[in-house]
C-alpha cells in the first residue's frame, strides 16, 4: 500500500479491492448505468483468482480520502501483457519494441475481461469532480514515473468522461462495438419490421429451426436462478472458450459460483432445454442487467443445434428486453453474427498517455488518421446492415 499526501487529501494505492469499504465504493458506482464498476463484480474478479498478479492483472486501485472519508476511487491494474483487454494495442507494443522502448508494464483502467462501455473515475456525489480528477491524474502520473510504467490507458470509457480526460491531456483512440437500441418497440414484430424482407424471413426461419429440434428457451433471472446453475455457467463458458477462443478462458469456476450470494440480482440467463431432458439445460447464455441496460457476456451448449446460438444470445434477450423496457443491449465482443441481427456498429473510445516523449509524438501524429479510418469502417458496416430502405432513410435523417 503506497500513500501520498496532497493538500487536504490523502492519496492511497490499494492492492485489494476488499480493503476498500464496499458501502462507500457503491455509493459512487451504483448510480452509474454500467454494472461493471460495482464493488461486488470487481471484488469477485480478484477473490476468484481471475484478475490477480498470477494472471497478469496486479490490482492497484487509486483511492482519495478526506481524513477518513473515501471521496474518490479509480479501479486500476498494472499489466505485463495485453490479454483480456479487447483493445488490441499490440501494434503499439511492437512499435515500442522496435524503438528500444519498454512497453510493459503499463497501468490500465478498465473492468477486466469486460468490453463494455462505461469506465470512469468514481467520485462521491457533491464533490468537485474537476479538482479531484486533476488530483487523480497527477497521482497517476507521479506513480507511473516513480515505477517506470510506460503509460496509462483507460479502455471502454464513458463518453462524457472521455471529454473530461481529453482536457487533461489523454489521447482518444476510436474503436467500435455492436449495440442494439430499442427504437420504441412494443413487441418482437416491431423489431422484425426494421429489417428488409429477406432478413425478416431469415430470422423467423432461425427461430423455427430451434423449436423444430425440440428445444424450449426459458428466461431465468435473479432469485429464480437455482444455485446449481452458477457452476453450470462456467461449464458452458469453458466449453465455448475451448472450442472457439483458445487462450481466452479468463474467468474461473469460482467467479461464477461467487455471483450467487450477492450479485445474482444482476444476472439473467437464457436456458435452452431439450424435450427429451427438460430438467437440465443443453445451452445457456449469461447476461447482466442493470436498469434499462442489458449486457450479453458468455454462452455455451453441450451439442450443436441449428441456430440455437442466435436465439439464446440475440432473439430471446431482445424479446425480453422489449417486454421489460430495456433501452440498450450490448451483446458482447465480436460482430460477424451481430450485424445481420440488428446490432449496428457503435463507437467507443480508449484513452492513452505514454510517458516516453517519442511514443507520445508518434501517437499524436497518427491518431487522427487512425480514428478517421475507424469512422469510415463504422460507416461502411452500418451502410451494409440488412435494414429496410425506410429504416435506413430514417437513420440517415437522425
Amino acid at each position: 500500500m503506497f500513500q501520498q499526501r496532497q493538500l487536504d487529501y490523502s492519496i492511497t494505492w490499494v492492492n485489494r479491492i476488499a480493503d476498500i469499504p464496499q458501502t462507500e465504493w457503491d455509493t459512487f458506482a451504483q448510480p452509474l448505468k454500467t454494472p461493471f464498476l460495482e464493488w461486488e463484480w470487481l471484488n469477485n474478479l480478484e477473490t476468484s483468482g481471475s484478475a490477480t498478479p498470477k494472471t497478469g492483472w496486479l490490482p492497484n486501485h487509486l483511492t482519495v480520502w478526506r481524513k477518513r472519508q473515501l471521496i474518490a476511487v479509480a479501479p486500476l491494474y498494472i499489466k505485463g501483457h495485453s490479454y483480456g483487454e479487447f483493445v488490441f494495442d499490440q501494434q503499439w507494443a511492437d512499435l515500442a519494441h522496435r524503438l528500444g522502448i519498454q512497453y510493459y508494464p503499463k497501468l490500465l483502467g478498465m473492468t477486466p475481461f469486460t468490453p463494455a462501455t462505461g469506465y470512469r473515475f468514481l467520485i462521491a456525489p457533491g464533490e468537485d469532480e474537476d479538482e479531484l480528477t486533476e488530483i487523480m491524474v497527477a497521482a497517476i502520473d507521479h506513480f507511473c514515473d516513480k515505477n517506470n510504467l510506460s503509460g496509462c490507458h483507460f479502455l471502454f470509457v464513458d463518453p462524457e468522461w472521455r471529454i473530461v480526460m481529453e482536457r487533461h491531456g489523454f489521447t482518444s483512440w476510436l474503436h467500435h462495438s455492436y449495440v442494439w437500441q430499442n427504437k420504441g418497440f412494443n413487441n418482437f414484430d416491431d423489431y422484425l419490421s426494421v429489417f428488409n424482407a429477406n432478413q425478416r424471413r431469415n430470422i423467423k426461419r432461425e427461430r423455427k429451426a430451434v423449436v423444430s429440434t425440440g428445444l424450449n428457451l426459458e428466461i431465468k433471472r435473479g432469485d429464480d436462478i437455482p444455485k446449481s446453475f452458477f457452476p453450470l455457467i462456467y461449464n458452458f463458458y469453458s466449453s465455448t472458450c475451448d472450442k472457439f477462443m483458445w487462450g481466452s478462458k479468463y474467468l474461473t469456476r469460482k467467479f461464477f459460483e461467487q455471483l450467487y450470494p450477492n450479485y445474482r440480482d444482476r444476472v439473467l440467463l437464457v436456458a435452452a432445454y431439450h424435450e427429451q431432458n427438460p430438467q437440465h439445460p443443453v445451452g445457456l447464455s449469461f447476461c447482466i442487467n442493470k436498469g434499462d441496460q442489458l449486457y450479453g457476456r458468455y454462452w455455451g451448449c453441450l451439442a450443436e443445434f441449428d441456430c440455437l446460438h442466435f436465439d439464446t444470445c440475440y432473439y430471446t434477450p431482445i424479446e425480453w428486453a422489449i417486454a421489460n423496457g430495456i433501452q440498450m443491449f450490448d451483446p458482447g465482443a465480436g460482430g460477424q453474427h451481430k450485424r445481420r441481427r440488428g446490432f449496428p456498429a457503435a463507437p467507443n473510445h480508449s484513452l492513452h498517455r505514454f510517458y516516453n516523449q517519442r511514443m507520445t509524438q508518434i501517437l499524436r501524429h497518427y491518431i487522427g488518421e487512425i480514428n478517421e479510418m475507424e469512422e469510415e469502417e463504422i460507416d461502411a458496416i452500418n451502410q451494409d446492415l440488412p435494414f429496410s430502405k425506410r429504416e435506413i432513410s430514417m437513420d440517415s435523417e437522425v
